[in-house]
């Protein structure tokens, strides 16, 4: 990249010029990444490297000239991949190297995750850890042999530096191609050894799955600051999930744990106190120093947590949180056509965090003789909290905080909040991070799902047209003629046929967008994208799922079982979708299949449950049968988007809706197993029928 200080202006007019007169190879000024669409890519169109995208141009050219190849993978929101181009990429002398011994490829993580996971499980296999940017060298045949993170150019702090290991790996690959062969073979073998029986020989004992994974979380937990471990902190908001979950089991601590931890990322500095949202995870054990990163699948997980947590207290604070990630994703990510982006930056000015931090002369410039107060309550000071500046906090509740200094609460929470939005208001004069502009197909099936959810359980029916615009523009948009779902959209489509998280976190928001209009259009939708699952990721023999569809590019081989990670496991996420769908439609067969969706992870569950909360939850699922609410009549009236609300803050346990749309009067029929009870049509019945039941 050049040396722009506004990288989303830099990104933009790469995106924004004639590329038509250009050479295939970018010319003088750019490499061949000029003609890519992902943000990432075109952060690196003006390398001196040669870089090329992933595809056949590039492993051509390893095979004719019998070179290595550096696969390099990041995102656009990636510091250190930014520290490391910068360093390393942007560098003539790195770059001569990698262009006379190395073919030189450039992934997006995002657009490609079948390669990231591949290639993130070599380096897990090599280094027992992994992360971004993430540099593989393997052989013309995509075969890796080594694999490295960050490095910077020269070795110094006890860290091997970029250069001496290029020209050793240089120097091996001409002089010892034996050592090569060697090292991917092993590689190769441990991937093929880590992948486990496809099925565990006998049903698991989920209770004891379960008081394993709580004992687990009760042993890392965070009683003072909340949170799972050290620093770096991350929200997990799996485990918080699952914690909550764990109430309807009644486990009051392990609601408490998930609570606490909600309470304090709100207070926290990973919390955005102006704009709202979290950022990705905190530096620190205490929530006060973010990874300024802000990624749409971390406010759509929280989102649906702590709507979830709502659901289960009535406490209006965790409402609140949904509804400020909700303000935050509207106006910061949300794309005129009611699609998300998929992230906003850490950096700008090349500086992380110089968008959020603030001095507090400018603090008081800005608010005046407000600035005492609001000072005192977000913890800004004189000598910051953050490299001599601050990272707005709220570590003390309103109520408490107002009781301490003996404050009307009304009237101090009135001038908190215009504080906050003159805040905000001078805060976007500065300049922005760069936005990736990248609309991914899982990641907005997360977001329509937390938006549908929380249409119902707060009785916000705006909340539903914004998931069902979502919903519209993804289906329009990212949907081949023949019906093939695709991963990304920018200025267009990707070719990139979408994977199983595409298809499986699509349809299940989708699915929740049914649950919360009734509107049948939905309920066909996500049929269709139910029925690609089953044409494309299932094989037909075995019943066995695979994350990336038979019609699509294959990795080398296969490796070990998805998990639950930043996003919920594809096949956890498949399993609950056909469940859910069996139910609803009375197809039996579709039973069979989501339990296939979980059988070559059960020994992983057994293992490691707290890596398969998602599983271990649908897994208890599948051994019940669920509480079915079927709705007759004027289902699209505000008195059924009323009822269904009503019926859904009673959390009841393991619900599937029904509907039936027709000339008749409203009416919802509940069933348990066992009993169905005599239908209601309004509100004060269904409360009432629940009250006795």
């Amino acid at each position: 990249m050049t040396s722009s200080i506004d990288t989303a202006a830099y990104v933009a007019s790469l995106m924004a010029i004639d590329k038509t007169p250009l050479p295939d190879d970018g010319g003088e000024r750019f490499n061949r990444l000029i003609f890519a669409r992902s943000p990432y890519l075109l952060q690196h169109a003006e390398n001196p490297v040669a870089w090329y995208e992933w595809g056949p141009a590039a492993f051509d050219k390893a095979h004719t000239e019998n070179l290595p190849i550096l696969l390099s993978i990041g995102y656009a929101t990636c510091h250190w991949c930014h520290v490391m181009a910068h360093e390393s990429f942007e560098d003539e002398e790195v770059a001569a190297l990698l262009n006379r011994h190395f073919v030189c490829i450039k992934v997006d993580r995002e657009e490609r995750p079948d390669i990231d996971d591949f290639y993130m499980a070599v380096a897990q296999a090599l280094t027992g850890s992994g992360g971004w940017p993430l540099n593989i060298f393997m052989t013309p045949e995509k075969r890796p042999f080594m694999a490295i993170t960050y490095l910077p150019k020269r070795s110094g702090r006890g860290m091997s530096g970029l250069m001496e290991l290029l020209g050793n790996i240089a120097t091996l690959w001409r002089q010892r191609p034996d050592m090569i062969e060697k090292n991917c073979q092993g590689i190769m073998e441990a991937l093929e050894s880590g992948r486990k029986q496809r099925a565990h020989e006998n049903a698991p004992d989920l209770t004891a799955i379960a008081e394993k994974a709580l004992q687990t979380l009760k042993r890392i937990y965070d009683p003072t600051h909340g949170g799972f471990g050290g620093a770096p902190k991350f929200p997990m908001p799996m485990y918080l999930s699952w914690l909550i979950g764990q109430t309807q089991s009644g486990s009051e601590e392990a609601l408490a744990m998930a609570l606490h931890t909600l309470r304090k990322m709100r207070g926290g500095g990973i919390w955005d106190q102006l704009g709202g949202g979290l950022h990705r995870y905190s530096v620190d054990q205490f929530w006060l120093a973010p990874h300024f990163e802000k990624m749409l699948y971390d406010q759509a997980m929280l989102a649906r947590v702590a709507t979830d947590a709502f659901l289960t207290t009535g406490e209006l604070f965790y409402q609140t949180i949904t509804e400020e990630i909700f303000t935050f994703v509207i106006r910061e990510l949300q794309t005129a056509e009611g699609a998300f982006c998929s992230a906003l930056d850490a950096d700008s000015e090349g500086v992380e965090g110089k968008f959020y931090v603030w001095d507090k002369s400018e603090v008081a410039a800005c608010l005046g003789a407000d600035a005492e107060l609001f000072c005192r309550y977000h913890t800004v000071t004189d000598e910051g909290n953050f490299e001599g500046e601050n990272i707005l906090t709220a570590p003390i509740a309103l109520d408490e905080f107002c009781r301490q200094q003996r404050l009307n609460k009304s009237e101090t929470g009135e001038l908190l909040e215009r504080c906050r939005a003159k805040l905000l208001k001078h805060r976007e004069e500065r300049i922005r991070p760069l936005r990736d502009d990248k609309i991914i197909t899982s990641w907005n099936g997360l977001m329509i799902s937390a938006f549908a959810t929380a249409a119902v359980a707060f009785n916000k029916p705006e909340y539903a047209d914004t998931a069902a615009r979502t919903a519209t523009f993804i289906i329009e948009r990212l949907r081949r003629n023949d019906g093939r779902v695709l991963r990304s959209y920018l200025n267009g489509a990707s070719d990139i046929p979408g994977f199983l998280e595409d298809y499986a976190f699509l349809a299940g928001g989708i699915l929740d967008l049914f649950e919360a209009t009734l509107d049948q259009n939905w309920l066909a939708e996500a049929r269709t994208l139910a029925d690609g699952i089953m044409n494309l990721f299932r094989d037909p023999e075995s019943g066995e799922f695979t994350l990336t569809g038979h019609d699509a590019e294959q990795m080398p081989t296969r490796v070990s079982s998805d998990h639950d990670g930043v996003t919920p496991s594809a096949f956890a996420r498949t399993a609950h979708l056909l469940y859910r769908l069996a139910w609803i439609d009375d197809r039996p067969e579709l039973l069979d299949a989501a339990r296939s969706a979980l059988d070559g992870i059960q020994n992983d569950v057994v293992q490691n449950p707290l890596g398969h909360l998602g599983a271990l939850q649908l897994l208890a699922l599948l051994a019940t049968e669920p509480t079915t609410a079927t709705f007759s009549g004027d289902t699209g009236s505000p008195e059924a988007f009323a009822l269904n609300a009503a019926l859904h803050n009673h959390s009841i346990r393991n619900l599937i809706i029904r509907s039936k749309k027709g000339p008749a009067p409203l009416s919802l029929s509940l069933c348990v197993p066992g009993t169905c009870y005599p239908a209601v049509a309004t509100v004060d019945e269904l409360t009432r029928l629940l009250s006795k039941s």
